[in-house]
């Protein structure tokens, strides 16, 4: 099947005071339509940054693209001319951020917030545009539209205003969807809820979602597919089911054992909840050619220590960049 979206070989750099540093270090991965695809990682992993390089809003100056391309249905969108990637902001592709109070305009409503998307990118008339705006926040289950259109969104709780940033975001029935960490504010019940609203609506909508979250257990209600991050690289990719039941990156292992439902579903035997030692690396390591995860791991060797591991390949798919051949004859939970 031909990708929607690919990346291939994608370098970020940023300049510091320590220098020029890649945040994002030759990154790839493909998203097929209609997919769930996770990226996944603790904070300052290169998530984030992998999504704004997507939308074509990385800061520069200090940030740059500085190898690679990202494609999107085969037209490169790093040698797209702004005004280009302004269509394809919204109408083929979307971002919902961590934080919907500092993303939606305080002094607009909702519905003026949804409306200028659809007059923008689909030409509405302002009448339209409201009537798609209802429509939208019906699709998002959001009591009352007719009402709520008009609200600000200090009136809105955390969750409403979350399906407000959903219900803009597929107005205009784009091709991706990026979600990042959308349900990190709220609560256990209405993060349920998002998950489920965002399936569903993606679905109705045919969209693909990326996922971006530090949380494994939202890939597990989430994704079909996952790619783990660390310092800014890709450390090992497979289906979701391969990555929770035969992870091959102690990196990787360890998210899930901080997920205690995870590991009931993974392991018969009942575990102590787990925490993975130390941080991720300063920016300034970035790039080192090593395992930036060393320094963590109780598997690291001196080849870990001084060498870029190789990127196995554990069955089709299903790949690790780790220098254990295989980590399930390793004893990583007690």
């Amino acid at each position: 099947m031909t990708p929607l979206l690919s990346v291939k070989n994608l370098t970020v750099e940023f300049t510091t005071r320590d220098g020029t540093v890649p945040v994002i270090d030759d990154l790839s991965f493909d998203l097929a339509p209609s997919e769930t695809l996770s990226l996944v990682g603790e904070s300052g992993c290169g998530k984030s940054m992998t999504a704004l390089a997507i939308m074509g809003l990385i800061p520069s100056p200090p940030g740059r693209i500085a190898a690679g391309s990202i494609s999107l249905e085969g037209e490169n969108l790093l040698q797209a001319t702004d005004t280009r990637m302004r269509a394809v902001r919204g109408n083929d592709i979307s971002m919902v951020f961590q934080e919907p109070m500092t993303s939606l305009n305080p002094v607009f409503t909702v519905g003026d917030q949804i409306g200028e998307t659809l007059r923008r990118h689909q030409g509405l008339t302002r009448q339209q545009a409201k009537s798609k705006s209802i429509e939208m926040l019906d699709a998002v289950q959001i009591p009352l539209p007719t009402r709520r259109i008009n609200d600000y969104p200090h009136q809105l709780s955390g969750g409403m205003r979350q399906r407000v940033m959903i219900a803009m975001a597929l107005a205009c029935r784009p091709k991706i969807l990026i979600a990042d960490e959308p349900t990190t504010a709220l609560d256990v019940t209405v993060q349920a809820q998002i998950f489920d609203l965002m399936l569903a609506v993606g679905k109705e909508t045919e969209a693909a979602i990326i996922l971006i979250t530090h949380d494994m257990g939202s890939v597990a209600e989430m994704a079909e597919r996952a790619v783990v991050m660390y310092a800014g690289r890709k450390i090992e990719q497979g289906t979701v089911k391969e990555i929770l039941t035969k992870p091959q990156h102690p990196y990787t292992q360890g998210l899930i054992a901080c997920v205690p439902h995870l590991i009931d579903i993974t392991s018969p035997e009942r575990h102590d909840l787990l925490e993975i030692p130390g941080m991720v690396p300063p920016m300034s390591e970035f790039g080192k050619k090593a395992c930036l995860f060393a320094p963590r791991c109780q598997f690291a060797d001196a080849r870990c220590h001084n060498n870029l591991p190789p990127e196995r390949i554990h069955s089709q798919g299903h790949r690790a960049q780790c220098w254990l051949e295989n980590l399930e004859n390793e004893a990583v939970l007690p």
